[in-house]
């Protein structure tokens, strides 16, 4: 209302929000909905029947979590002046509209796709054929690698809006890309859309509100958003999909508008990933269905506490080699300046060969405390990282995980849905078949994994060792070194 800082807004009028990180407090605190029957006043309930948002690159700060698909909300002014947070029910002529951003993903159970009548037509197929591990996916010849590089601070509306741009280039092509980290979360998110019920998608690095022009922040970051896209390159079905094909190849601005827009309607989301797969195999049996499943939740699980425990050691260490321990050397080092010093003034001849190893020695040790200082940027710091990707990876894991063993609880009560003719008795076998396709493609993600795991530990395994045998014959060379100071008697 005009002068006191509130919306009023009649039914079916739209309303276009241009920033919906702060659509529901904004609408908890400033909308009055008027109807024509009726004026609710401050203090009661009101819904949002529709909300449509501008396309993003239309306001595109970076902290901006705007979206190219509509957004609707439906705020209780009351409930949220009580400090309530969830309603269930709304009065007048209002409708219900969820806020969740894929309902095919997180909210439908997998009786979507089992259940089915009509599949929706895809073209693009997923493969699963039985290798010597078992049900693989079907790799490419050559595997797509992608450098993100040469990070550019770029600015919007004569500067009042800055980001910082990523080069990011495809093997295949060669043709670099500019992107920003609001880009990098679309693909994420329409990943996650797409192929979350059957493929863990890792989450993206976290955004920062403060220091995120800053050099070492950029650098992180941008060392993180590589290692998320070599993931995803690595990925047989991820790096084959057209979404992933569109941010790394479109041509310009209306190719990249064009092919979200395209995206962002794809019916195959969620459970019907499934609909897609295409396994070489026979059928599997039920009680084979749930062992797989049981089994690789088990050892995700166990690996998940192993590598949260890995985490914590690691980060107790990094803690005490940049404070407590370099701090323990250098009192070593002033001890024995210390001792030197007292040597020093005795005035008996032939003391400086002693005095002066001692100063040596004292020199040595705050050299060393400052090698340990800087020793886990140079190998922990990837063993942590690595470990930060695994722990994101299982935790993708439970989702995917549980829409398996609701199937599987799905078709042990098909007889009972058939004799209560929730389903009919054609519906049983196509259920069974269809159950088999999600274990293969849950088996031939669970290869994917140990493979891609066995060959991470290795790397990242032998580049730790690498290093701390560097360190230590660092060290070794000091030591070696002042000890030569020394006359042997």
């Amino acid at each position: 209302m005009p002068g006191n800082g509130e919306l009023t807004v009649k039914e079916g009028e739209t309303i276009t929000i241009t920033n919906q990180v702060s659509v529901r407090p904004y609408l908890q605190t400033l909308i009055w909905v008027h109807f024509p029957e009726r004026c609710l006043v401050k203090g009661s309930r009101c819904s949002i029947v529709a909300v449509t948002a501008m396309d993003d690159d239309e306001w595109d700060d970076e902290w901006d979590d705007t979206r190219s698909s509509a957004c609707y909300a439906e705020v209780d002014l009351e409930a949220a002046e009580e400090g309530a947070t969830n309603r269930t029910e709304v009065q007048g002529p209002t409708r219900k509209i969820t806020l969740n951003k894929f309902p095919g993903f997180s909210k439908s159970g997998p009786e979507l796709y089992l259940l089915a009548k009509m599949l929706p037509k895809g073209k693009e197929k997923i493969s699963v054929y039985m290798g010597e591990v078992g049900p693989v996916w079907l790799y490419p010849e050559v595997q797509m690698e992608c450098l993100v590089a040469d990070p550019k601070k770029g600015s919007k509306m004569y500067g009042l809006k800055s980001y910082i741009e990523y080069q990011v280039t495809p093997s295949t092509t060669n043709r670099p890309v500019n992107h920003r980290y609001k880009h990098f979360d679309w693909l994420y998110e329409r990943l996650l859309e797409k192929y979350g019920s059957a493929i863990p998608i890792p989450s993206l690095p976290d955004k920062q509100v403060t220091g995120r022009f800053d050099e070492d922040f950029i650098k992180l970051r941008m060392e993180r958003l590589q290692s998320w896209m070599s993931r995803m390159c690595r990925h047989p079905i991820v790096s084959n999909s057209e979404v992933l094909q569109l941010f790394l190849n479109h041509q310009d601005e209306k190719d990249w508008k064009l092919g979200k827009r395209k995206a962002e309607k794809d019916e195959t989301v969620g459970v019907m990933i499934f609909s897609q797969i295409e396994a070489e195999a026979p059928e599997l049996g039920l009680d084979e269905v749930e062992r797989k499943c049981e089994s690789f939740s088990r050892f995700t699980k166990a690996m998940d506490d192993k590598v949260k425990d890995l985490l914590a050691v690691g980060h107790d260490h990094w803690k005490r080699c940049t404070g407590p321990l370099p701090k323990q050397y250098q009192k070593i080092a002033k001890a024995f300046q210390n001792l030197s010093t007292v040597f020093s003034s005795s005035g008996y001849q032939g003391e400086s060969t002693l005095t002066d190893a001692l100063t040596a020695t004292g020199k040595t040790y705050e050299e060393i405390a400052t090698i340990i200082s800087e020793q886990p940027k140079k190998d922990l710091h990837f063993l942590v990282e690595t470990n930060l990707e695994y722990k994101g990876i299982l935790g993708c894991f439970p989702e995917t995980i549980t829409v398996h063993k609701a199937a599987i609880d799905k078709l042990k009560d098909a007889d009972k849905l058939v004799a209560t003719n929730k389903i009919s008795p054609h519906d049983k076998p196509v259920m069974a078949k269809r159950v088999s396709n999600m274990s293969y493609a849950l088996q031939a993600e669970m290869n994917h994994f140990h493979s891609n795991r066995i060959h991470d530990y290795n790397r990242v395994m032998q580049f730790y060792l690498e290093e701390q045998v560097k360190l230590y014959e660092t060290i070794a060379g000091k030591l070696r070194a002042a000890l030569q100071q020394y006359t042997t008697l």
